[in-house]
């Protein structure tokens, strides 16, 4: 029985983008449910950087749709896709650096309330959104560096406070591109964790390289070759699938798996 687009957090209908002459998505169609965790892998140039342009809003699309809990987003700007509940990193751009921890996740709370508009209302809403920044310190275990300014964190801990500011407005739908890129073997694995404590019950979409990350992280995987979704499916079924390892991940998913996966 075909399912109501309303039972989806987000859904991409034949979507495609050209740049020119030259098409980099080519009907492209996702559908995720509310909670679930999603990798968006493939090789380089594939598309999988436009595909989250297209669905945040920094691109609009040639053709198709993009919805956000049955609701078009295609064509909205960015701060709008924001404030319907979907929320996208941008790596270290969304810190302030010579503001404090602390200071960084108010920022985020207040400007995800709204409270820019009038000077009383700012006021009034001062005293949640401390006590909001103060809960997301604590999830993204930085409680004791609540004081120290951003420029000065480890770029493990940067990325952490990037989340915590990502997930500032309570969105229900989180975009993370690379959220593990450049950081060790170790710091990987304890973000993968804080990842998934944060994110849960919210719904996750998240562009990555790394194959571990992949497997430890995702419920689905979302394949995308040549700028179309070849494959959407749980890593398992994706690791067997024929014509996902003939296009491409072959010898990744042998490395996975011999690295225990």
């Amino acid at each position: 029985m075909a399912q109501d687009a309303t039972t989806y957090s987000l859904e991409l209908r034949d979507l495609r983008k050209s740049f020119g002459k030259t098409e980099i998505i080519r009907c492209a169609n996702l559908a995720v449910k509310a909670g679930e965790r999603v990798a968006i892998i493939g090789p380089n140039g594939a598309g999988k950087s436009t595909l989250f342009n297209l669905i945040s809003g920094r691109f609009a699309p040639t053709s198709g749709e993009v919805l956000l809990h049955g609701q078009r987003i295609d064509g909205k700007k960015p701060f709008e896709i924001n404030r319907m509940g979907l929320s996208r990193s941008f790596q270290i751009t969304n810190i302030f650096p010579n503001l404090s921890v602390f200071e960084n996740l108010r920022c985020g709370v207040l400007w995800s309330m709204g409270y820019k508009y009038t000077f009383l209302r700012f006021l009034s809403g001062l005293h949640d959104a401390n006590e909001r920044a103060q809960q997301l310190m604590e999830m993204i275990k930085l409680e004791k560096k609540r004081d120290t300014l951003a420029v000065n964190l480890t770029y493990a801990e940067q990325r952490a406070l990037e989340i915590g500011i990502t997930i500032a407005g309570g969105a229900s739908c989180i975009l993370l591109d690379e959220p593990t890129a450049g950081m060790s073997r170790s710091e990987t694995a304890r973000f993968i964790h804080l990842i998934k404590e944060v994110t849960e019950g919210r719904t996750l979409l998240t562009v990555e390289h790394d194959m571990g990350v992949v497997f430890g992280l995702a419920d689905k995987i979302a394949v995308v070759v040549y700028g179309e979704v070849i494959a959407f499916d749980t890593p398992e079924n994706v690791r067997a699938n024929q014509r996902v390892q003939e296009a491409y991940l072959g010898s990744a998913i042998a490395d996975a798996q011999a690295e225990g996966h």
